[in-house]
């Protein structure tokens, strides 16, 4: 198949070719749940294929869910929650989680996902930003729930019998079964909220991201042209929906463009992966830099599996050329590397379905609808070669939808630039090459974690009296996070204490985010102000990852 050139992509694209596939329309208004299941209902198409963590395996076609999704809307009216409300849903790869988002967009309110390896902290503090009206949880999730403060409505994925069902508002099926099959969707504006997200920073509390309807419009050239994903694909992307490309790209996506998503339940781990792909013959994949590098790391269990991957995807942090090489050997496709952020969407990209040069080590070229740049400290566009801080030319860039954190926590525009905060190389023919961050963003097995986060809930721990966090370099998860911890004196260091300070920052702030590694200090390194020096200890760590 002859691939179009990039550049004549560029010089002709319109918005128009995707605003006309739509049932509603962005300025009179839209529909996200029409949108990405209601106008393939009257198919027999299948839009989730899943496996649960118990083995059992099923299918929901966007038919069935146009009706599950109607009864949830109904259930949210009948509770008061419309139009503008968040819905927060905290539930692992099911089809439960499916049908919360799309009855959450159904009735024109805003979906906010929960990461299921939360602890109670980290959920309590979105709830409470974000004015929460209801959540959506299983039994397995409930004991985080049961200190938060102002908990809002809950609705408890179990059976009558369940210990925890008596403690819940209602149950999901119960609460849905005598709901009407019908529901007017809610229309929306093009700036209108149907996502709300949270991104981690390096100075207080995650910062909110709120993304407008206008968002579908790059979602969709994303799909389109970087993953490449055709109505024949089985796609499969790996990123857990608690999170920004996993909820944007392996739901929203993937649904718009009326193609299969896939959820395995199960925890990721190289023979689970390399089944799930034989057994589901997925042929469109995408996954963190992480995820190849595990199963690079088991590539003896490979040979057992039928694999007819045609291409892959990448995102979440830089892809190294030696799993380029290896994807290609042993899955025998291309992987290419995409960059995008929470508060953007992708935004760059090496595409799989448009032919460009192909540059090793690079995050690509722009989305049609983008102008991406690098600056330097005076905001002047560096030329090729120069290193500089990348940037969106707003002005210059249609499909751009990030409107601002949504509680005004941090302002990341300089004129007409938003600033990324990532430090790239300025290739010369529109791509750039990551290079790391300007900041203290922690990026571990794709995940961007704020280290703020992490000593903020080590200082909770009644032992602490100072701690600061970096980034470790690592093989496997590109960085693992480390912890420099001052003590207090009534308390004994050793490995024990170890075990419970992380086991703290599990149960507190996250499962993903708790150090891997802490070391005991007498003192952190400040200037004589009193303010870390953190890049000491990011130097100190470095050093200590090349013995």
């Amino acid at each position: 198949m002859q691939k179009t050139k990039y550049e004549e992509l560029i010089n002709a694209f319109s918005p128009d070719i995707v605003n006309e596939q739509f049932i509603g329309n962005l300025e009179s208004g839209i529909n996200v749940c029409v949108e990405i299941c209601d106008r393939y209902a009257n198919t027999d198409k299948i839009a989730l294929r899943y496996e649960l963590v118990d083995g059992t395996c099923g299918e929901l076609s966007f038919n069935e869910l146009k009706k599950r999704s109607a009864q949830f809307a109904n259930y949210l009216k009948f509770q008061g929650i419309g139009k503008g409300d968040r819905v927060a849903c905290l539930l692992p790869r099911t089809p439960e989680l499916l049908i919360t988002i799309l009855g959450t967009l159904r009735a024109g309110a805003v979906y906010q996902p929960l990461f299921t390896a939360f602890g109670c902290d980290a959920i309590e503090y979105r709830l409470s930003q974000a004015k929460t009206k209801l959540i959506v949880t299983n039994s397995d999730q409930w004991s985080k729930l049961v200190n938060i403060q102002n908990l809002p409505k809950t609705l408890l994925v179990a059976n009558s019998n369940d210990p925890c069902a008596a403690q819940a508002d209602a149950l999901f099926n119960q609460a849905q079964s005598n709901q009407s099959e019908h529901f007017e969707p809610v229309l929306i504006g093009k700036d209108d909220p149907f996502l709300q997200m949270f991104t981690s920073g390096t100075t207080g509390k995650s910062k909110g991201v709120t993304v407008p309807a206008k968002g579908l419009i790059p979602f969709w050239i994303y799909m389109t042209y970087a993953i490449e994903l055709r109505p024949e694909d089985r796609y499969w992307n790996v990123a857990d929906p608690g999170w920004a490309y996993g909820l944007y790209y392996a739901v929203v996506g993937p649904l718009l463009l009326g193609c299969t998503t896939h959820f395995n339940e199960q925890s990721f781990t190289a023979d689970n992966t390399f089944k799930f792909l034989q057994d589901y013959r997925i042929t469109n994949l995408a996954a963190a830099p992480t995820a190849y590098r595990l199963l690079m790391a088991h590539e003896d269990q490979c040979a057992q599996y039928d694999i007819n991957l045609r291409v892959a995807s990448s995102a979440g942090e830089p892809l190294n050329p030696e799993v380029i090489t290896w994807v290609k050997r042993l899955l025998s496709c291309s992987v290419r590397d995409h960059y995008g952020q929470t508060e953007t969407g992708m935004t760059s990209a090496n595409f799989h379905a448009l032919e460009h040069n192909e540059r090793t080590a690079s995050m690509g070229y722009p989305l049609p609808g983008y102008r991406l740049v690098a600056l330097d400290s005076e905001l002047n566009e560096v030329g090729p070669g120069e290193i500089g801080e990348l940037a969106v030319d707003t002005e210059a860039s249609p499909q751009f939808f990030f409107q601002g954190y949504t509680w005004e926590e941090k302002n990341p525009f300089k004129g007409k630039y938003y600033l990324t905060g990532d430090i790239v190389i300025c290739n010369g023919d529109g791509s750039h090459s990551y290079t790391g961050r300007d900041d203290d963003i922690i990026a571990s097995a794709g995940y961007r974690i704020g280290p703020v986060d992490v000593e903020s809930t080590l200082l909770e721990h009644p032992a602490v009296n100072e701690s600061a966090v970096i980034g470790k370099p690592d093989k496997k998860r590109g960085n693992i996070i480390k912890a420099y911890v001052v003590i207090k004196p009534e308390y004994e260091i050793g490995s024990l204490l170890i075990e419970e300070l992380q086991q703290f920052v599990r149960q507190h702030l996250s499962a993903h985010a708790f150090p891997r590694e802490i070391e005991f200090l007498d003192e952190l390194p400040k200037t004589s102000s009193g303010k870390l020096q953190r890049f000491l200890l990011r130097k100190r760590a470095a050093d200590e990852a090349t013995q």
